[in-house]
């Protein structure tokens, strides 16, 4: 597992980066993730942003009690300009060195800061990875995030009935590109397409 905390900006900005894309009409299409729509998928991020920033901040309460809901995710009017604001706040929270020490929580869990950051780092690479493949724009991600993202879901193994938050493992090529084999490893189809 990685020890030297990872910077979250890129993740986060990239996100923000694709909202540029997503108009109304896009809100109601699907994802990557079966049954979550566009605007589900927004509605989820920003609620795990929120409580990945108040883990980061070890500000424990409702906001860290609570898993974000991801097919009934509700977005609410002001999202372009929240969104934004929540992702920011994020890497803001996790630039502090005592984000990634001691004892935390998210969604209900209990877990180590260092193991927190890892997971906010993974839903902020597998969920920009959901957004641009269903709004049809390129996605990229840094070696670093990508092997992090493998790391902390090589716990899962390859079982594909193995419980997981993201889906079982998608059977890739050994060899297959980084980032065909972090989302696959977070139960993704790596040639997904709108309308799939």
């Amino acid at each position: 597992m990685n020890t030297q905390p990872l910077d979250l900006e890129p993740a986060a900005r990239r996100i923000t980066a694709q909202l540029g894309a997503v108009d109304d009409g896009t809100l109601g299409t699907g994802t990557p993730c079966p049954g979550v729509t566009v605007g589900a998928l927004l509605a989820h991020i920003e609620g795990l942003a929120l409580a990945f920033r108040d883990a980061a901040r070890k500000e424990l309460g409702p906001v860290t009690d609570t898993a974000p809901p991801v097919e009934s995710g509700v977005l609410e009017s002001g999202w372009r300009t929240t969104l934004p604001t929540a992702l920011d706040e994020l890497v803001a929270a996790w630039r502090s060195p005592g984000a990634w020490e001691g004892m935390t929580r998210a969604g209900g869990v209990d877990l180590p800061g260092q193991v927190a950051g890892m997971v906010a780092l993974n839903e902020l690479v597998l969920h920009g990875w959901d957004l641009a493949k269903a709004t049809g724009q390129p996605f990229d991600a840094e070696e670093a995030h990508l092997r992090s993202t493998l790391a902390l879901l090589a716990d899962q193994g390859d079982d594909p009935s193995a419980a997981s938050p993201f889906g079982p493992p998608v059977p890739v090529a050994k060899d297959a590109p980084l980032l065909d084999r972090a989302v696959a490893r977070g139960g993704r189809r790596p040639d997904w397409q709108p309308g799939s």
